[in-house]
């Protein structure tokens, strides 16, 4: 069980809450699921509210946050809310926070253990009408290739690590993050400015929008 649980909030407005029904019964990706090395059933997972204005757009839940249905729920989670500066019982406020994944559900993993990426479908059939849900959002952390393929298009640059060198460029409505894995810890220790530059200014905007 996740230590902190959401807080509760008055109920979505009846076309986000018409949204969040069709999505959470999408099963356009129950095949390719149950073909992976976890043959798992799908479970879309996201987070807020039109009055959040300030959007986390993820890469797709792990095998973790599958299990719990909260976003976030894992060591990746914490070490970006470190970044953010936000403690949990913030982070899982839906009127303040909106989190919407490149991909829903658990993508799963292939025959070696290791992450399959997230369904292009997914993005193709959900993004775009959810995003329309949240009017007020005018900062969203572009977390990973996939999300910034989407959101910054043609502005980023060929590499991850340019795109994030690059940041002021994307500003002020979109900020490109690495993943927050553990398994970009080394890539954290080569390039110190993130943690110098970046983070400072991302818990100040994030401070400003909550």
């Amino acid at each position: 069980m996740p230590e902190t649980a959401p807080p509760q909030h008055l109920p979505a407005p009846p076309d986000l809450a018409r949204l969040r029904a069709e999505l959470a019964g999408c099963r356009h990706c129950a095949a390719r699921f149950a073909a992976t090395a976890t043959a798992h059933a799908p479970r879309p997972v996201m987070q807020g509210l039109p009055s959040a204005r300030l959007l986390v757009a993820g890469q797709a839940p792990g095998k973790r946050v599958h299990a719990s249905g909260l976003p976030f729920d894992d060591p990746s989670g914490d070490r970006l809310r470190g970044w953010m500066g936000v403690d949990r019982e913030t982070f899982y406020d839906p009127a303040r926070i909106a989190i919407l994944p490149m991909a829903f559900c658990f993508p799963g993993y292939d025959a070696k253990g290791a992450d399959l990426p997230p369904p292009k479908d997914c993005a193709a059939l959900w993004r775009a009408r959810l995003l329309g849900a949240f009017p007020a959002v005018d900062l969203v952390l572009c977390i990973g290739q996939y999300a910034q393929a989407w959101h910054l298009g043609r502005a980023r640059r060929q590499s991850l690590t340019e795109t994030v060198r690059n940041w002021r460029e994307h500003l002020p409505g979109a900020l490109p993050l690495p993943h927050p894995s553990w398994r970009n810890s080394g890539w954290l220790r080569r390039n110190p400015w993130f943690e110098e530059e970046v983070v400072p200014w991302l818990r100040t905007a994030v401070a400003a929008r909550l």
